[in-house]
């Protein structure tokens, strides 16, 4: 059995009703937070913080927890692990744009109606973790090679 370990961070506006929004073009293009692999190491709390520095220019002044998505490949039993943070505290410069993709503010009622379509893994940017409070659970997503995906809320 192989594990990947990845983060994702939303970073609410205060006061506006957005949210910080990635549009990946390497690897999972699409809309998505920020986020990445934690390095050999690394606290999974430690990558959330670098990443989001990294791929905004955002220093989180607090993260909270809000789940994990847990993947899992049911032929192979290769697994994907994101740790989900949010935060609406914050310093530093939005960078619109990186080698990673760019970055823009959106309103959260917005996100939550796009079409599936316009995101790398509506898993993550559109997750119930994210959006209604104190939602500390695991989503376990059971997947094969024909793309086929099974969705199981613990």
């Amino acid at each position: 059995m192989t594990s990947e370990l990845v983060t994702c961070v939303m970073v609410e506006k205060p006061g506006t009703g957005e949210v910080l929004v990635q549009d990946r073009k390497k690897r999972f293009p699409g809309w998505s937070f920020p986020g990445g692999h934690v390095e050999e190491g690394e606290s999974i709390m430690a990558c959330a913080l670098r990443e989001l520095k990294e791929e905004t220019g955002l220093t989180a002044l607090g993260l909270r927890y809000c789940g994990l998505v847990h993947w899992i490949n049911r032929r192979t039993d290769e697994r994907y692990l994101c740790f989900m943070y949010r935060t609406d505290r914050f310093e530093g410069e939005l960078i619109e744009s990186t080698d990673e993709g760019t970055q823009f503010w959106m309103k959260k009622e917005a996100l939550l109606a796009a079409p599936h379509e316009k995101f790398s893994s509506p898993h993550y940017a559109l997750s119930p973790l994210f959006h209604r409070p104190g939602a500390f659970s695991e989503v376990c997503i059971h997947w094969d090679d024909s793309g086929e995906a099974e969705v199981e809320q613990l």
